[in-house]
């Protein structure tokens, strides 16, 4: 019977089913587990000391396909199936599941039964260990000052009755794995839950969680480290940007396998900024082997550093690293400088018409879906009151239509910017571009920035939401005149290469 179940085909595969369900704990096909086990050394598979332990468990995918492997594998050291499965269950495979019902899911999935120690389980573990080697244990968030001090989850989302999830994941929350199995992981590899409400918004406005697994599990010190996370660490974001510094300066991360379109890993499933899995070798580092995929196949394939000279992001293309290097060589001013940071006048009432005269300006926001101006009362204006006088340009903080580099192809990468007059501010849905002397300039300024050359350069460190630093790359020119694509292509000596590769990647603002 164990040998039918673990070399038969299924069709069509459950988890398969299940991996198109949307959620920020995403299903992972098995067709995606078992490209990340191919990464590793095949050999481990034919070890039988090797130890595998999945600290997210959700469907138990990744530990049914290792034991797939392992059954396979370990046919000449221990030929009676029976003692195979026996040692492969009891000594290899390990797992902690992320609520009480995936712990049950993935004991179905992995043991043939949900109780471990019945008849009917593949392996019938001792009665002493009724959940076998997937655990699952239901604890608490530890509060402080609204917060949980391990996940950071807000207290007034999670902390919650008996009958709900409380989504305290044990592998982060002081959890000390050493002892709870009493060994070390030669591989640690998985899916974690990607993010927590925190009590102000979802997306990329939530909470992000899957970085503190991935931290977590370095500390195990294992000799190999695979998970699949979204990729929005690459730009950093939320929460992020000491995890992204830290990922970027390892040089034990061997490969990187790229999708900027998440429904090529999960089908059905939106993930702003893609998904990406990784490998990270204990014992070897050198140069990283990215690879970028899309539409089901590998596109390009780079072996480089994670971070390139003067870049404090991953930048996914080579073509863009390219075109980054001979933008950099003309050491030309940074467009960042003329950006503002977010809520650049500090507008945090709201956004409702003044019924005064006097002592008002227009103010830039949105209502009911639409861009306008209303009559707002300067008193409302806390920074920057003195640039209320000049021209300047307003643009969308976020604007995920726009999309990305890669998805959709081809992408605008930035809404349609502003030219404001004089007495003019905007709610933080924008930022402002500027300030400057006249309309014409502001003319000139938008031309540029509807570039397909500006927006590519954008688009290399673009996460949701659009900050100051988002324009980093993008160098200031000579606003005294209006810009095209073909200027700045002969400008930058781009190849034919390069510039088909903006053209095929960067949409028209129409």
């Amino acid at each position: 019977m164990s040998e039918n179940l673990f070399n038969k085909v299924y069709n069509p595969d459950v988890l398969s089913c299940l991996a198109n369900l949307s959620n920020d704990e995403v299903f992972t096909p098995p067709e995606i587990v078992n490209q990340m086990l191919d990464m590793l050394p095949q050999d481990l598979f034919r070890n039988p000391d090797t130890t595998f332990l999945d600290p997210a468990c959700k469907t138990g995918v990744f530990l049914r396909e290792i034991a797939k492997r392992l059954i396979k594998g370990l046919e000449q050291q221990i030929p009676d199936l029976e003692k195979r499965i026996e040692h492969i269950f009891s000594k290899q495979l390990f797992g902690i599941a992320i609520t009480e019902l995936t712990s049950l899911l993935s004991r179905r999935s992995v043991y043939c039964s949900k109780f471990p120690s019945s008849e009917f389980s593949a392996y019938q573990f001792p009665e002493d260990k009724p959940q076998g080697n997937i655990i699952y244990q239901r604890i608490k968030h530890t509060w402080k000052d609204g917060k949980c001090i391990h996940c950071g989850a807000s207290q007034s989302e999670y902390d919650r009755g008996a009958e709900l999830e409380t989504h305290a994941y044990q592998f982060i929350h002081n959890l000390d794995v050493k002892k709870v199995f009493n060994m070390k992981f030669d591989v640690i590899i998985g899916n974690p839950p990607y993010q927590m409400s925190d009590g102000g918004g979802t997306g990329s406005s939530a909470m992000p969680i899957y970085h503190k697994f991935i931290q977590q599990a370095k500390k195990l010190n294992p000799r190999y480290l695979t998970m699949i996370v979204p990729s929005r660490w690459f730009t950093g974001g939320k929460g992020l940007d000491d995890f992204r510094d830290e990922m970027l300066h390892d040089e034990h991360i061997r490969e990187i396998h790229d999708f900027g379109n998440a429904n090529d890993c999960f089908p059905g499933v939106a993930i702003e900024g893609g998904v990406c899995y990784f490998l990270w070798n204990r014992d070897q580092k050198g140069l990283c082997k990215v690879f970028s995929h899309s539409q089901n196949k590998i596109t390009a394939i780079s072996e480089r550093p994670l971070l390139e000279k003067g870049a404090d992001v991953f930048i996914r293309y080579n073509e863009v690293i390219s075109i980054i290097r001979k933008v950099a060589s003309f050491n030309e001013e940074s467009f960042s400088t003329l950006v503002s940071p977010r809520n650049p006048y500090y507008f945090r009432a709201s956004f409702v018409e003044s019924k005064n005269t006097i002592n008002t300006c227009k103010v830039f926001g949105v209502e009911s879906g639409k861009r306008v101006y209303k009559n707002i009362d300067k008193s409302y204006i806390e920074r920057n009151i003195e640039e209320l006088s000049r021209h300047k340009i307003f643009i969308s903080k976020a604007d995920g239509a726009a999309g990305q580099i890669g998805y959709p192809v081809p992408a605008r990468i930035l809404g349609k910017s502003e030219i404001a007059g004089v007495n003019t501010a905007c709610t933080e849905t924008f930022l402002r571009i500027g300030p400057f002397d006249s309309e014409q300039v502001c003319k000139n300024v938008k031309s540029y920035i509807e570039t397909k050359f500006f927006r590519c350069l954008v688009g290399a460190r673009k996460n949701k939401n659009m900050t100051q630093s988002t324009y980093s790359f993008v160098p200031i020119q000579d606003f005294s005149k209006s810009w095209t694509d073909k200027e700045l292509y002969e400008k930058y000596n781009l190849t034919q290469e390069e510039i088909e590769f903006i053209e095929s990647m960067i949409t028209s603002m129409e």
